[in-house]
């Protein structure tokens, strides 16, 4: 069956409203994520091979702010550690009901549970690895560093979190330069200026970014003892922390 595609933003709005995570996002979000990040699929892919690697048996895999379940079913696919289980979690009821489709229908050997709830009440326990997946962008500012340390403390010695977000940079030169690199992909993926311009004001106010520099300081305060930049194109990142 194809992928509906995203036409949310190509229609003129009197006053366009914040950017959620529901219904209608739920719907065509394969076709927004797949025009609108570029190397999705390579991240995603990564993600699963990086939790083939660091999983230990015995222990939990987390994956926070999960949307449609990409990276737990990555994850699936490439651990091979006894006895460990997959907890996705979002606070989307949309996105979770079709993630729990999603995963029902792939039948993973690694077991994967759905949550519908705040990520910031679950308790992380016992973890080897734990994903983010452009999720710290849309948790306000001032709750990233305690949220941090919680997963940290929740981690097992040897554990990673994987960590996507689209940054910021240090000058607006070069901030304006990687803006229009982003815009310019969109444009080539079929997006419109209106779509392009619209879709930013609905993001304005629930997207708050960071620069590379500030994640990392961010994770070693927490604790983490390296920081691996893995990946980069234009003004999107993952990163590698390791416990």
């Amino acid at each position: 069956m194809a992928t509906p595609q995203d036409t949310i933003y190509s229609s003129p709005m009197a006053q366009v409203s914040d950017f959620r995570f529901d219904e209608s996002v739920a719907e065509v979000f394969p076709d927004m994520i797949q025009r609108s990040v570029p190397g999705y699929n390579t991240i995603v892919d990564a993600i699963g091979q990086l939790a083939g690697h660091y999983a230990q048996p015995d222990t939990r895999l987390y994956d926070l702010g999960c949307s449609l379940g990409a990276a737990s079913l990555s994850m699936s696919r490439y651990v091979q550690s006894n006895n460990t289980d997959i907890v996705a979690v979002d606070n989307s009821e949309a996105m979770v009901e079709k993630c729990q489709r999603h995963i029902q229908a792939y039948k993973s050997e690694t077991p994967i549970s759905v949550v519908c709830d705040d990520l910031q009440n679950i308790n992380i326990k016992n973890a080897s690895v734990v994903v983010m997946n452009f999720t710290l962008q849309f948790i306000p500012p001032e709750q990233r560093q305690s949220l941090l340390a919680r997963i940290y403390a929740g981690m097992v010695e040897g554990g990673i979190l994987i960590l996507s977000e689209k940054l910021s940079h240090s000058t607006t030169q070069g901030n304006e330069l990687l803006v229009e690199l982003h815009h310019e992909f969109k444009r080539r993926n079929g997006y419109s200026e209106l779509e392009i311009s619209q879709k930013r004001t609905a993001l304005e106010n629930v997207m708050r970014i960071d620069s590379f520099d500030a994640h990392h300081e961010r994770l070693t305060q927490a604790g983490f003892k390296d920081v691996v930049l893995w990946f980069k194109c234009f003004n999107f990142a993952s990163m590698v922390a390791i416990k």
